[in-house]
Formats: structure tokens, sequence, C-alpha cells
């Protein structure tokens, strides 16, 4: 954490981020939310700012609240008509629909089952109705998106998928110098890996899971030894 970051409590007026505000359209993430005109914050803990104009409050909560936007990692519970239910670990279940992915028609429908992990977007997120997912880009494209086959799946904190997908998070920069891998990281504290062996991707997941308790400062010192953790 750096020394200027703020710690934010619940009910407490972010006027930093008011001032921000000010001069232009801000996005408001987990953990802010607007009240008339004013920035209040719904939860404690420090105040975290993504170039250009995204700004939330990293909580160790362990319950994943959806917000508009997010990417997440969700599980296929079943088939409801045209559309699709997914367990994303919030207090909802979210769905899909057979038209939210690539190319997809009434005669060329994906094939999902229960239990298969998509990497999705949250389209929609409100507290009257329930999550909804795509699985495309803003141009119609897969992209990383999709159906998540073969690897490794766990879980984590839901602090520590939100540092994987900040751009200066060095960690998996680090680990792609060690081995070839590919990887899916949820905000929603999920996480899927796979590398080229089952043994590079389980030690994959343990150097992964040597972040899950630490600090902004320490993350460099740990990336510096990832080559031993991924042999281990």
């Amino acid at each position: 954490m750096s020394a200027n970051t703020s710690i934010v409590m619940p009910g407490e007026r972010v006027t930093s981020v008011e001032d921000v505000a000010k001069g232009k359209r801000i996005i408001l993430g987990p953990g802010l939310r607007r009240v008339d005109d004013k920035v209040v914050a719904s939860k404690a803990g420090p105040l975290r700012h993504k170039e250009p104009n995204t700004f939330w409050v990293d909580s160790y909560q362990r319950r994943y609240v959806p917000a508009r936007g997010d990417l997440i990692i969700g599980i296929v519970k079943a088939r409801a008509g045209d559309m699709y239910r997914v367990d994303i670990g919030s207090a909802d279940t979210a769905s899909i629909s057979y038209l939210a992915f690539e190319a997809a028609t009434k005669k060329n429908r994906p094939d999902l089952n229960p239990g298969d992990l998509l990497y999705a977007r949250v389209l929609n997120a409100n507290a009257d109705i329930e999550p909804e997912l795509v699985c495309v880009n803003s141009n119609g494209k897969h992209g990383k998106l999709g159906v998540l086959q073969d690897g490794f799946f766990f879980k984590c904190s839901l602090n520590l998928g939100r540092l994987l997908l900040r751009d200066s998070c060095p960690a998996l920069a680090a680990i792609k110098d060690e081995l070839p891998y590919e990887i899916a990281v949820g905000v929603n504290g999920r996480i899927w890996v796979k590398a080229h062996s089952t043994r590079e991707t389980v030690g994959l997941a343990n150097a992964i899971m040597t972040l899950e308790h630490a600090g902004y400062a320490e993350i460099d010192k740990i990336c510096g030894n990832l080559g031993s953790v991924l042999q281990a």
C-alpha cells in the first residue's frame, strides 16, 4: 500500500473522488456508491484508483457482489429455456443467453453442460434483477471469454482476484518469464490456470496462492522468488 493511500469507512463521504468527478465522468466500483451528488463509501478499506477514471475500495469480503463490467468465472448450473443459470459466487444466480456468445444463432447454440466453467463479463447487475452475463465484447467477439476447458480451477479472496487484474501488478508477467501458461482471473475470487503439464499447472496455482496474503509492497519480493515456488 502506498503512503498516500487513504482508508475509507462505511458511510464516509469520499471527497477526493468527488473532486475528480467534477471534471470528467468516473466509474465507481465495489465499495463506493452515489448518494445524490455525493460519493459515499459502503465498505471499509483502502481507496484504489485505476487510470483513467475508475475508483473502488479494496475490502476483504468473501461474498462477491456483482458490478457491471466485472470479469468473472462462473459455473453452469442448469439450462432454462433459452438461458443458462450460472453460479458466480454471489447471493443470486446469474443468467446468460445462448445468444451472448460469438456467432451464436438458434441453429448454432453453444453446447453448455452443468459443471462447465465460463469466463464472462457482467452485463447488468443491480439490486432489483438477477445478474446477466455475456461472453463477447462490444464488437461481438469472444476474445478471452467463453468456456474454459481442462486446466485447474481454484478459489481465492476477492482481493487477490482484483490485484491480479491490475495493470500495475507484476505477478503474472513474472510467472510468464518462468513458464508459458494460460490464465483466467475473476474478480469473484475464482482463478483458472493451464500449463503444459499437470506438474506445471499445480506449481502455477501454488505460485499464485503465495500472493494471497501479500501486501502491495511485498509483491515484487515474492515475484523475484517465483522460480523456486514453481519448481517446488
